[in-house]
C-alpha cells in the first residue's frame, strides 16, 4: 500500500487485545493502511498475526514504543492521521515483583507517543483532526463494594503499580487534549477474554493447568468478582469509539457478566468435562473441578470491578454481542486446539 495513504499506527498490535483488533481493522477497512509496532515482549508474538501477514493494507514494525528516534521515523516515512494504543506492560503480578518496565513503557512510552504525535501533526496542521486514541483498564479505578459500579467520571484510585501507570498515562493524554488542543480520546474495558491470551492471565491459566492436569490455582476465596467482554466485542467497541467518540471523552466498555472467579473455573473445568473423551484425560480425573485449588491472596487483590457502560451504549450505539457461556465454550475449544498441536 501507498505510503501516502491514511495509516492508523497501532501500538502493542501482537498482543491479546491488539492483535485481535488488528485483523479487525484490515480486515474491515481496506483503505487504511494498518501499521502496527510492538516490541515482541514475552506477551506478543506475531503469530497472532498470521491472519494479516500478507493483508497489502498492513505493516509490521518491530520496536519500542519509548525509542523516540524510531517513533519519529514512522511518523516521517507514513501518512499517520490516528493512533490508537495498546502497547502497555498489563500483568498485576509482575507489577508488583518490580514497578520499573511498567513506569517505562506504560508512562514514557505513552509520553513519547504523544510528543511526537502532538509536533508532527502541528506542523501538518491536522492536530485537532487527527486523532489520539489511549486504550485504558478499568483497574484504575481501584475496587469496587458488593455495589454500584465504575462510571467515566469516577475518580482514579489505582491499587497497584500496574494501574498506577495507566492511571498516569490517562492523565498525560487529558493534558495533550487540554493544554495543546490534540485530539485525544480514551476507553477503559472490563476484562478481556478470547483467543490470543497469553498464558499469564486467568482464564487461560485455567484452561492450561486444566489441560495438563495440573491444579489450577485460584486466588484468596475465589469470590473476586470481574466484569468479562469477548475481545472481538471489544474491537468493535474500540472501532466504534475511534471513529465516532467525542473529543476529550472517555468511554467505558462492559459485557455486563460479573462472575466471580470461583464461578469462571467452575465454568471453564464443567465445558472440559465435556470434552474428556476427545482430551483423553487419566481415568481416575473424575472432574476438571477436583483440579480447583485456593492459593494465598494476590497483594492488593481488588475485590471487584464492574463498568457502567450506559455512555457508549447511549451516544455510540455499541453493545456486545457475544454471550458468556459461549465465548467461553468458543475460548476453551480454541485453547484445547492449540494444546493439541504441541502435544500430538
Amino acid at each position: 500500500m501507498n505510503k501516502n495513504s491514511p495509516t492508523l499506527l497501532i501500538t502493542g498490535g501482537a498482543g491479546f487485545i491488539g492483535s485481535n483488533f488488528v485483523i479487525y481493522m484490515a480486515n474491515k477497512y481496506p483503505d487504511y493502511h494498518i501499521l502496527t509496532i510492538d516490541k515482541l515482549t514475552y506477551a506478543g508474538t506475531l503469530k497472532n498475526l498470521i491472519e494479516v501477514e500478507n493483508h497489502p493494507n498492513y505493516t509490521f514494525v518491530k520496536g519500542d514504543i519509548t525509542d523516540e528516534q524510531l517513533v519519529r521515523s514512522l511518523f516521517a516515512d507514513y501518512n499517520i492521521i490516528g493512533v490508537i494504543h495498546f502497547a502497555a506492560e498489563s500483568h498485576v503480578d509482575r507489577s508488583i515483583e518490580d514497578g520499573t518496565t511498567f513506569v517505562t513503557t506504560n508512562v514514557l512510552g505513552t509520553h513519547t507517543l504523544l510528543q511526537v504525535a502532538k509536533e508532527t501533526w502541528e506542523k501538518e496542521g491536522c492536530l485537532k483532526e487527527n486523532r489520539f486514541h489511549h486504550i485504558s483498564t478499568d483497574e484504575v479505578y481501584g475496587s469496587l463494594g458488593e455495589r454500584g459500579m465504575f462510571s467515566e467520571k469516577t475518580p482514579y484510585d489505582p491499587r497497584n503499580p500496574y494501574s498506577a501507570t495507566k492511571a498516569g498515562a490517562n492523565l498525560l493524554v487529558k493534558s495533550f487534549g487540554y493544554t495543546y488542543g490534540m485530539n485525544v480520546i480514551i476507553s477503559s474495558c472490563s476484562n478481556n477474554y478470547g483467543p490470543k491470551q497469553h498464558r499469564e492471565k486467568l482464564i487461560p491459566t485455567i484452561i492450561a493447568n486444566a489441560l495438563e492436569e495440573k491444579p489450577i490455582p485460584i486466588y484468596g476465596d475465589g469470590k473476586n468478582i470481574r466484569d468479562w467482554i469477548y475481545v472481538k466485542d471489544h474491537a468493535a467497541a474500540l472501532d466504534v469509539i475511534f471513529h465516532k467518540g467525542e473529543q476529550l471523552e472517555s468511554y467505558n466498555v462492559g459485557g455486563r457478566n460479573e462472575k466471580t472467579n470461583i464461578e469462571i473455573a467452575t465454568k471453564i473445568c464443567e465445558i472440559l468435562d465435556g470434552m474428556q473423551t476427545e482430551l483423553n484425560t487419566s481415568s481416575n480425573l473424575v472432574s476438571f473441578k477436583n483440579l480447583i485449588t485456593f492459593t494465598e491472596d494476590r497483594l492488593g487483590h481488588d475485590r471487584r470491578y464492574a463498568v457502567d457502560d450506559r455512555k457508549i451504549r447511549r451516544t455510540l450505539g455499541w453493545e456486545p454481542k457475544m454471550i458468556l457461556e459461549e465465548g467461553l465454550k468458543k475460548t476453551v475449544e480454541w485453547y484445547v486446539k492449540q494444546w493439541k498441536k504441541t502435544t500430538l
